[in-house]
C-alpha cells in the first residue's frame, strides 16, 4: 500500500509538490484547498498526464479536511505569497489566521501524520501549527535550511563553474534576512569554499542567499518562489517516508540545543522515519554565534506577537 500524502493548498507550490510526489511515486496524493474546483482540477490534470510518467499513483483533490484522513504525511503550503517590496514577516498575521485553521483541521482529521510547514513567515507558521496541534515535536518540522541552503550552494556553483552535487552547504537561524550562511560548513568536493574563492566573492554570494527569496519576487512581481520550495520540502518529505535519515537543515523546535528553548528556529537535524530524529550541533565561531543569536532574537519577537 502507497503512503498517502495530503497538501494544504493547492497554489503553486502545491502544484509541484502534488506533481513531483505523483510523478516519483511516493505516495497518493490529496490535494485539499478552499477554493471549489481548484485542487479538483489540478489533480486531474496531473492525474491525465500520469501514464506518461509511468506512475500509477492516484492524485485526487478536495475541499473537505474529511478526505486527507489517513494521511501519513502532511506538507502546509497555504497562504498568501510574497509581493514584491514585502518581506516575509507581513504576512504574519494573515497567514496566521489561515494556520489556525489548518493546524485544526489536520488535527482532527490527521492526527497521526507527520506534517512540513512551508507558509510564511515559516518559523512563526510552524511554531503555530505545533502550538494548536498539540502533535509532538519529532512529527512537526518546517522546510527553510534546505531552500536556503541549496541556494547557497547554487551560487557557490555558478561562480565555480562546478557541478552543483559537488557542493555542500549549511544555513542555520529564521527563515528570513537574518538567516545564517555558515561559510566555514561549506565545502566544494570537501575543499573549504575559502580557499577556492576571495572573501569579498563568498560575501556577494552570503548577500545573495540571504535575498534570494526577495530576488524571485522582484523578478515575478505577481508571485514568489515556488519550485525550489517545492522540491526543498520533497527532500525532507522523502528522508521521512524512505526512512533515509538525511542530515539536512530544518525549523526544529529547539529545547536547550544551540542555547534556545521553546522556539522553532533552523538547525540540522537527521530526518527518518521517526520524523525529526536528532537535532545535530555544530561548532559555531564567535561571529556566527552572535549571527545566530540575532536570528533567534529576530524570531522571537515574531513569535511574541502570536495570539492563540
Amino acid at each position: 500500500m502507497r503512503n498517502k500524502i495530503a497538501l494544504i493548498g493547492g497554489g503553486n507550490i502545491g502544484g509541484v509538490l502534488a506533481e513531483q510526489i505523483a510523478y516519483r511515486e511516493l505516495g497518493d496524493v490529496v490535494i485539499f484547498d478552499v477554493v471549489e474546483g481548484l485542487p479538483q482540477g489540478k489533480a486531474l490534470d496531473m492525474a491525465e498526464g500520469a501514464p506518461i510518467m509511468g506512475s500509477d499513483a492516484k492524485i485526487s483533490g478536495t475541499n473537505s479536511y474529511e478526505d486527507i484522513a489517513g494521511a501519513d504525511l502532511v506538507i502546509i503550503t497555504a497562504g498568501l505569497a510574497r509581493k514584491p517590496g514585502m518581506s516575509r514577516d507581513d504576512l504574519l498575521n494573515t497567514n496566521l489566521k489561515i494556520m489556525k485553521q489548518v493546524a485544526e483541521g489536520v488535527r482532527d482529521h490527521a492526527p497521526d501524520a507527520y506534517v512540513i510547514v512551508v507558509s510564511n513567515p515559516l518559523d512563526a507558521m510552524v511554531y503555530t501549527f505545533k502550538e494548536i496541534s498539540g502533535f509532538p515535536k519529532n512529527r512537526v518540522v518546517g522546510m527553510a535550511g534546505v531552500l536556503d541552503s541549496t541556494r547557497f550552494r547554487s551560487f557557490v556553483a555558478w561562480e565555480l563553474d562546478v557541478s552543483v552535487e559537488d557542493v555542500t552547504a549549511l544555513v542555520l537561524g529564521g527563515h528570513g534576512d537574518t538567516m545564517v550562511p555558515l561559510v566555514g560548513y561549506c565545502t566544494v568536493a570537501g575543499i573549504p569554499v575559502d580557499r577556492l574563492l576571495p572573501a569579498e566573492t563568498i560575501k556577494a554570494i552570503v548577500k545573495r542567499t540571504k535575498g534570494a527569496g526577495g530576488e524571485v519576487v522582484g523578478l515575478l512581481k505577481t508571485g514568489s518562489a515556488f519550485v525550489s520550495p517545492a522540491i526543498a520540502a520533497i527532500e525532507m518529505a522523502e528522508s521521512i517516508l524512505l526512512d533515509k535519515k538525511r542530515v539536512l537543515a530544518c525549523a526544529c523546535l529547539c529545547e536547550g540545543e544551540y542555547g534556545v528553548d521553546g522556539l522553532y528556529v533552523g538547525v540540522p537535524c537527521v530526518l527518518g522515519a521517526g520524523g525529526v530524529e536528532k537535532i545535530i550541533e555544530a561548532e559555531l565561531n564567535a561571529e556566527e554565534q552572535k549571527m545566530f543569536e540575532d536570528s533567534v532574537e529576530h524570531v522571537r519577537t515574531l513569535v511574541e506577537q502570536i495570539k492563540l
